[in-house]
């Protein structure tokens, strides 16, 4: 027993002393990285312009197209108690739906107008649905929706306060006015 407790003994010792010696010595630390220096950069390219060819908005959010004397235009005239686009106002819609495409931080708002006759709820219902005619149409042909807002003001603005057909065909419209 005694043999065994000493055989197991020594067998201990053996594999300390191997396993001391197997010890590696200690790595010295790294030399430090040299600094590294960024490349000057000169610039080759002149400061970028602004592009001439940018349409332009004034101050009451009209458009004028690139080469153009006149601004697009914004105003959409209905029928009487109707919210269906012209042809005509279609072929206008589809260059502003161009500009609102190719410039997305352009944005749009609609707003809906009629004329004084019917009730003043009526009015406003259908001067939502004029704008949304509208906008329908600029997100039909590609325009985000995020780039369009709207808002019906029924009677409460009329372009001419006179009571006659004359003055109802001015009033009874959706007119778009933009932002950057």
């Amino acid at each position: 027993m005694i043999r065994q407790m000493f055989g197991a003994l020594s067998a201990l010792l053996l594999a300390g002393a191997l396993l001391s010696a197997c010890q590696s010595a200690p790595q010295e630390p790294d030399p430090e990285p040299e600094e590294i220096k960024a490349p000057v950069v000169t610039p080759t390219d002149p400061p970028r312009q602004p592009d001439p060819a940018l349409p332009t908005i004034d101050p009451d959010g009209n458009i004028t197209l690139p080469g153009a004397t006149e601004p697009l235009d914004a105003i959409f005239y209905f029928e009487y108690d109707q919210a269906r686009l012209a042809p005509a106002d279609i072929r206008v819609l589809a260059m502003h739906a161009q500009q609102l495409r190719a410039y997305r931080n352009f944005s749009v708002k609609i707003e809906g107008h009629c004329d004084e006759r019917g009730t003043r709820e009526y009015n406003l219902a259908l001067g939502e649905r004029r704008w949304q005619a509208v906008r329908r149409y600029l997100i039909s042909a590609g325009v985000r929706s995020t780039q369009i807002e709207g808002t019906s003001f029924g009677e409460e603005r009329p372009v001419d306060p006179g009571h006659d057909e004359s003055a109802w065909a001015k009033n009874r419209r959706a007119v778009i006015s933009y932002n950057r």
